[in-house]
């Protein structure tokens, strides 16, 4: 069975982007090494790619091309309206359906984008494997949490830690059970 890998930056306090979406505050963070955080070697390990709508209109709002056209790529939304692009598939009903049987597919893993509220969904439904975090060195005053409502009560074990000249900490948790 494929793996639903969440991989995400977050400031120390816990949010993912600023209210309105933007994750700007990343780019304040000094990078002298240019590092890209692991990014390229895990982007390599997953052929699919699933996000909220309001992600994918975050990175469509940055005027660049889509980032993860070699992919195949879903936009988990209530918008029935929507119509598919070049490189999206919208998923409008049955999310969690979708997403099980997304995961009984051959393929690589699938890369949990975000946001807040697609990542408690999916989530509360036991579907996330692994959890990358990176911790970045700020605080953010406002914004959309990682896990937006109400998260259950789980369990996670640490499996990894690195720490990076950025002041960023990476955190990688395997799920281990519900509470």
């Amino acid at each position: 069975m494929r793996k639903i890998k969440m991989y995400i930056a977050m400031s120390l306090n816990g949010r993912i982007a600023k209210s309105d979406g933007s994750v700007h505050w990343l780019e304040s963070i000094p990078n002298p090494d240019k590092t890209d955080h692991g990014y390229y070697k895990f982007y390599k390990t997953i052929d699919t790619t699933i996000q909220g709508n309001n992600t994918y209109e975050q990175v469509m709002s940055w005027g660049i091309d889509f980032p993860y056209s070699d992919k195949k790529n879903f936009v988990l939304t209530r918008n029935r309206k929507v119509k598919n692009t070049e490189h999206v598939q919208f998923i409008s009903e049955n999310h969690i359906d979708f997403i099980k049987k997304l995961k009984q597919q051959k393929g690589d893993d699938i890369w949990l984008i975000g946001g807040g509220q697609v990542n408690t969904m999916l989530f509360n439904e036991n579907l996330i494997d692994e959890i990358l975090i990176f911790v970045m060195p700020i605080v953010i005053s406002e914004g959309i949490e990682l896990f937006e409502g109400i998260p259950n009560e789980t369990r996670l074990k640490l499996v990894d830690t690195k720490e990076y000249t950025t002041g960023a900490v990476e955190l990688r948790y395997l799920i281990e059970e519900a509470v």
